[in-house]
């Protein structure tokens, strides 16, 4: 999906919106002290506060069109955690709304320094993070198929090329992610000099005897490559180092 187009920006935009609204609704509607299991050691608080911090943060990133700051003194001033995030969320969303997909703003990936980064990018920040909040109570909605199969893609495409694994294994091979839900499938090779997504095309001979396959529903895949699920809520068959190799999370 190309980040510089126009649909892409309101597809995205509809994640963030929705997202946002149901994290909102659950913190909501829960103990701002409420541990959050998927985030040892954070409460309810620490969540809102996170994810309030960094739409802040973003926001000014995407003005600057620079490299930014760190985030500390982003945080709210008082007691209303619930009132700030508002207010952080609704000026989060005017400025994606406004941006221009193709105008300059530093990221951190290897991707162009384009302002369309960061709609795709805080669309499932807002996802998985919604998740977690709901988590809090219990029980999650699972994320939407069409938001978390490209969630799927950015964690390949972006954050492991990016060097943003938190797998430190030198694992070697392919490994064949299967979203069941969506008839879609990645194909990605491990090689100790990076992660590279490839199509059937690009297989070698010797790639057969090197496979890894997962499967799961789109959201499960999601939430694993996130570390909120354990490779057991997925079909995994082969080397299971191949697909811890692929967790950002």
């Amino acid at each position: 999906m190309e980040q510089t187009d126009s649909v892409s920006k309101d597809f995205w935009l509809s994640e963030v919106r929705a997202e946002g609204r149901a994290l909102r609704a659950a913190a909501g509607a829960l103990d701002l002290d409420l541990p959050v299991p998927p985030c040892p050691g954070w409460s309810v608080r620490d969540l809102v506060v996170h994810l309030g911090k960094v739409y802040v943060w973003v926001s000014r990133t995407i003005a600057a069109g620079d490299a930014p700051g760190d985030r500390s003194g982003l945080g709210p001033d008082d007691t209303d955690v619930l009132g700030w995030f508002d207010a952080a969320f609704a000026g989060l969303l005017a400025t994606l709304e406004a941006i221009d997909p193709g105008a300059p703003a530093w990221n951190w990936s290897t991707q162009p320094d384009v302002a369309a980064f960061w709609p795709r990018r805080m669309a499932h920040e807002t996802a998985v993070h919604r998740w977690d909040a709901q988590m809090a109570a219990g029980v999650a909605d699972p994320v939407q198929v069409e938001w978390a199969v490209d969630g799927i893609s950015e964690v390949l495409d972006t954050w492991l090329p990016a060097g943003r694994g938190v797998s430190k294994n030198d694992a070697d091979g392919l490994v064949r992610v299967t979203a069941s839900d969506a008839d879609r499938t990645w194909l990605v090779r491990l090689r100790p000099e990076g992660v590279t997504v490839l199509d059937e095309s690009a297989l070698l001979e010797d790639d057969a005897g090197a496979q890894t396959g997962v499967a799961g529903t789109a959201s499960d895949l999601l939430l694993a490559l996130w570390g909120r699920l354990t490779p057991d809520a997925l079909a995994l068959d082969g080397d299971p180092t191949r697909f811890d190799a692929l967790r950002v999370g």
